[in-house]
């Protein structure tokens, strides 16, 4: 039945369903892991990198984790190359805001603006919808720090913690048992470890295959960190879920 209808974005299924919409988002849900935590003094950020080859070069950029203003960063999930042209958008618009207001802008209204765009790539004949979704975590004055998901359909929703990717639904169990309203930016750090050594196929983590960046307030400014690999290992270790010490094995 689906095969008479999933053909273009604009064709309904009896059921009231967008096939095309439903398959952008199963693309996504094959992709690794991402997943953002709110907590009472910042927002984390982390992702599981996809590594392909060790022959490939090691790149200082970050493959998951992007920074869009000086307020806001994103997570991302999917299509790697669609991802890259909503950012791209996403940064000029931040940008237009900044030049015509002289203040960053507001967190929902980027996500909101992105988001009307995602959504016309699911109404007019001759495209398709956009393989991503987004995690974005960002700080303003109005609402504080806020933590936003949006999905191939251009419906978006605040979280207290969530995740994007394969393995989903296990992370987002986790991250309703363990969050907590009051909990700090390292607490948050610990869980999302925990997380991604629950939800990852991999069998030990490493810097090579996880990103880590948070967003917090110091001096009053929104203050943002990408973790080098020698800090996302340290925190590996100090949870107990990093590659073992091979010198403490020998011993």
């Amino acid at each position: 039945m689906a095969r008479r209808y999933d053909s273009r974005t604009t064709i309904f299924s009896p059921e009231g369903r967008l096939y095309q919409v439903e398959y952008a988002m199963e693309a996504i849900s094959q992709a690794g892991i991402a997943l953002g935590i709110l907590a009472k003094d910042g927002i984390v950020i982390a992702a599981e990198k996809k590594v392909t080859s060790k022959l490939l070069e090691n790149d200082s950029s970050s493959e998951k984790i992007y920074k869009l203003s000086d307020n806001i960063i994103c997570g991302v999930a999917g299509i790697t190359a669609d991802a890259n042209i909503l950012i791209n958008w996403t940064r000029a618009s931040a940008q237009r805001y900044l030049f015509a207001y002289n203040e960053e802008t507001p967190v929902e209204q980027l996500v909101q603006s992105l988001c009307d765009l995602k959504q016309g790539y699911t109404q007019y004949g001759g495209l398709r919808p956009f393989g991503v979704s987004f995690i974005f975590a960002g700080y303003d004055e109005h609402y504080g720090f806020q933590l936003y998901h949006s999905d191939p359909s251009g419906n978006y929703g605040g979280w207290k913690a969530t995740c994007i990717g394969a393995n989903n639904a296990t992370a987002q169990s986790i991250l309703k048992q363990d969050h907590k309203d009051d909990m700090t930016l390292e607490e948050a750090k610990a869980l999302a470890v925990k997380v991604l050594s629950k939800t990852m196929d991999s069998t030990t983590l490493t810097s090579e295959k996880l990103e880590f960046a948070t967003i917090k307030l110091k001096n009053g400014q929104v203050k943002y960190d990408l973790f080098k690999p020698t800090e996302i290992d340290a925190l590996l270790k100090a949870q107990n879920v990093g590659v073992p010490d091979t010198d403490a094995m020998q011993q």
